[in-house]
């Protein structure tokens, strides 16, 4: 049994079968909170609550709730008003439906509460219920009233617990319009490649393993200024950081940095490698010898005349005294197998 305390008590209708529950809180907050100060003496600031008609500050138990009507008028509304609502979800948790747990859009997802037993009448049906919601393999669609409103939920296994999510209504959820990129963006598939690679490399976590460093960072600085030290200053940021110049680049850096955060050696990543080659095998020209520098020549020759002229007679100087070098290596080569063959 949770050592909490519950914050609702009712029951689960489960068609005629009713199930005393107490509803606690399934998760806390553990954010570091702060009070507002005067900076110029440390002196704490303070919200206090005043009756307009008396001009006087009033208590907790004097404070009600009450309902402005379009006119300006306050209308009041007592906790007895909202207890004797006629909706079944009163005090009920009312299971309306069991569908796939894939159907719920998890931005639908709100806060999360465990449904404890309520004494030793409700065991038998609990457990019923929780056996035939693991057995199924689908989650129960709920309606309850809490703090005010009427709400859906979602009944899960958790454990030999059932939990309970809170639900936004569907017409409470955005639709992404204008969310999205406007630009009308191509990605490569060699690009995904390497973004796939990232993702393997990147591998699976333990939830468990993961923790608030800005918390931890905050608790640091304050255990340091109570004991009047200098807080650590962050490390300056990397030089570049955040410019992403080249996708591929930034991506094939990614991949070798997290192979090389788990120990793994970057050039042993093949489909880097793979990848590596191919984009080099396609921006690289051919080598087609003395045809491709013919038809340069040739290109040069039409868009800048007298540099090709002048390159021309280059060539044709050059090309008279290879020929010229030729001729006279070659009765040299000829000698030589003259004398072999003798």
């Amino acid at each position: 049994m949770l050592l909490v305390r519950s914050i609702w008590n009712g029951a689960i209708s489960f068609g005629l079968v009713s199930i005393p529950i107490k509803l606690v809180n399934a998760t806390e907050n553990h954010s570091i909170s702060f009070r507002q100060i005067h900076t110029e003496d440390g002196g704490r600031i303070r919200y206090r609550k005043f009756c307009e008609l008396e001009d006087r500050e009033v208590t907790g138990q004097e404070i009600g709730k009450g309902y402005e009507d379009s006119d300006g008028t306050i209308i009041p509304i007592t906790d007895e008003d909202l207890a004797g609502l006629p909706i079944p979800t009163a005090k009920t948790i009312e299971i309306v439906a069991f569908v796939p747990e894939d159907r719920i859009d998890p931005l639908q997802m709100d806060a999360a509460y465990y449904l404890a037993a309520g004494g030793a009448p409700a065991a038998k049906p609990y457990t019923l219920l929780r056996e035939a919601l693991k057995r199924s393999k689908k989650v129960a669609i709920t309606k309850y009233a809490l703090r005010g409103r009427e709400r859906l939920g979602m009944l899960r296994v958790v454990g030999d617990a059932i939990a309970m999510h809170g639900l936004l209504w569907p017409d409470e959820v955005r639709a992404p319009e204008g969310v999205a990129p406007d630009a009308d963006v191509t990605v490569r598939d060699k690009e995904l490649d390497l973004a796939d690679a990232l993702m393997d490399t990147l591998g699976e976590v333990d939830l468990e393993d993961l923790h608030d460093e800005y918390r931890e960072a905050v608790e640091e600085v304050v255990a340091a200024k109570a004991a009047g030290e200098t807080p650590r200053e962050a490390p300056a940021p990397e030089a570049g950081g955040g410019k992403v110049l080249d996708l591929m680049a930034a991506l094939e850096n990614s991949v070798r940095a997290a192979r090389e955060s788990r120990g793994e050696e970057p050039a042993e990543d093949a489909e880097v490698k793979h990848l590596q080659r191919s984009k080099t095998s396609r921006s690289s020209p051919k080598d087609t010898g003395g045809k491709k520098s013919t038809s340069t020549a040739k290109k040069k020759t039409t868009s800048s005349p007298r540099k090709s002229t002048s390159k021309t007679s280059q060539a044709e100087k050059k090309s008279t005294t290879t020929k010229k070098t030729a001729a006279k290596k070659t009765p040299a080569k000829k000698t030589t197998s003259r004398k072999r063959s003798a």
